[in-house]
């Protein structure tokens, strides 16, 4: 289950950079609502990572149209999620490269991902090719925190690229 996934790789990876009050009040339960409701936004994506054996999902990738100012041919990734235990493995890279090319068959020129700040997988963005273009501030539960925007100016030259270590 998605939600699963993303609570789950949240209090793994965030635990001890968030407040805890806001990790442990994070449920499954409003994660499936709120990602049911994102599911039936027009041009939102989803791709999953099932681990072969047991048939669960282990990763996902959530994405579509930016999000805020951006020019109509710039996509996002909302969202991308694998198992703490399953990092390290390549899952992520081959869901950003899925996600960069059904983005650029719906028209999309670029792709960007905002990333916690603190999120010590960031450098994961950069060994795909992302430059580090905007920061700002998100609020997860009572405190703000810094974000920062990752950008792929050329989402061909993504979906094309063997020549990472991510």
């Amino acid at each position: 289950m998605i939600a699963g996934v993303l609570v789950d790789t949240w209090r793994s990876t965030f635990r001890g950079l968030l407040a805890d009050d806001f990790l442990d009040g994070m449920s499954r339960e409003e994660q499936a609502v709120r990602h049911a409701r994102r599911m039936d936004a027009g041009g939102v994506s989803y791709l999953v990572a099932i681990e072969p054996f047991a048939g669960e999902i282990i990763g996902f990738a959530n994405f579509g149209p930016g999000r805020g100012r951006v020019a109509a041919d710039v996509y996002e990734i909302y969202a991308l999620y694998i198992r703490a235990e399953y990092q390290g493995m390549g899952i992520g890279r081959v869901l950003v490269r899925a996600a960069a090319s059904q983005c650029a068959g719906q028209g999309a020129t670029a792709l960007f991902a905002w990333v916690l700040s603190s999120n010590p997988n960031r450098e994961f963005y950069k060994r795909m090719g992302a430059k580090a273009v905007e920061t700002g501030d998100i609020g997860l539960g009572d405190r703000n925190y810094e974000q920062t925007a990752y950008l792929w100016e050329d989402i061909k030259a993504l979906t094309q690229r063997a020549d990472d270590q991510s």
